[in-house]
């Protein structure tokens, strides 16, 4: 099992920066990957950014270029820099992290809400 806890969220401007942060706990085998979904009202979750234990970074193409995704393997910790956000970013982010071994699994955090205003 893998526990994850964001922490970050919340009210910012247009043009704003936020940091996302979250940390897991628990069994965690490599390889995996961590990262970042969000979901909109009347939306489908979707992919934002995730990070591979082996450093491979993958992004939506709606956030290239203004977030960033990195992980510190010895605190357990994965982070979402977020810098020019839109309007459109508003939504519920959820930390993830993708179990490959022993067995492919998903673990999401609760989510942390983030909200900007234009």
């Amino acid at each position: 099992q893998v526990q994850l806890v964001e922490s970050g969220g919340g009210l910012v401007q247009a043009g704003g920066s936020l940091r996302l942060s979250c940390a897991a706990s628990g069994s965690i085998f490599t390889p995996n990957a961590m990262g970042w979904y969000r979901q909109a009202p009347g939306n489908q979750r979707e992919l934002v950014a995730t990070i591979t234990s082996g450093a491979s970074t993958n992004y939506a193409d709606s956030v290239k270029g203004r977030f960033t995704v990195s992980r510190d393997d010895a605190k357990k910790m994965v982070y979402l820099q977020m810098n020019s956000l839109k309007p459109e970013d508003t939504a519920v982010y959820y930390c993830n992290f993708h179990q490959i071994w022993p067995r492919p699994m998903d673990y999401w955090g609760k989510g942390t809400l983030i909200t900007v205003s234009s």
